[in-house]
């Protein structure tokens, strides 16, 4: 579903940028998105290392390990759900206006920003990956009973 996400909104914003510069000026693409979408990222990212170590020593059963409250996982892994689908979506609307500024390298301006969109595609990918790797580690524990759908003996 991500990839489709990215994909129309590719297309989409490449069709936009298309109609845009026939009007007039192409909107450009902030210096700030790469950088925003790699902070999502890493809080994404901290986010799921430290589930996991608490998640790790929860299960070695150490003395005095801290929990995971099972509502602030699932939160994160909403909030991870959602960062994902929000970064597809950026991700394919720079990778779609980069695509249609990769027509005209020459003009400096427009090099930048089809660099700045090129880095925001890279840390929107980074986003997607943080999120997996967060729904990973939140993942709970397969059934490893043999005997799956049968009720237990009295």
């Amino acid at each position: 579903m991500l990839a489709g996400v990215f994909a129309v909104a590719g297309v989409l914003s490449w069709a936009g940028a298309r109609l845009w510069n026939s009007v007039g000026t192409l909107p450009s693409v902030p210096l700030a998105a790469p950088v925003v979408l790699a902070l999502i990222a890493a809080v994404l990212l901290a986010t799921a290392l430290s589930l996991r170590a608490r998640l790790k020593a929860q299960r070695d059963r150490r003395p005095g390990a801290k929990g995971v409250d099972p509502l602030m996982a699932a939160r994160a892994v909403v909030f991870g759900q959602a960062s994902a689908l929000v970064a597809a979506l950026v991700a394919g609307m720079y990778g779609g206006t980069g695509v249609f500024l990769l027509e005209s390298l020459d003009i400096p301006a427009r090099r930048d920003q089809a660099i700045y969109a090129g880095f925001s595609v890279l840390a929107g990918i980074a986003v997607i990956a943080a999120a997996f790797f967060l729904e990973r580690v939140c993942k709970l524990p397969e059934d490893d009973d043999n005997n799956a759908g049968t009720a237990p003996a009295a």
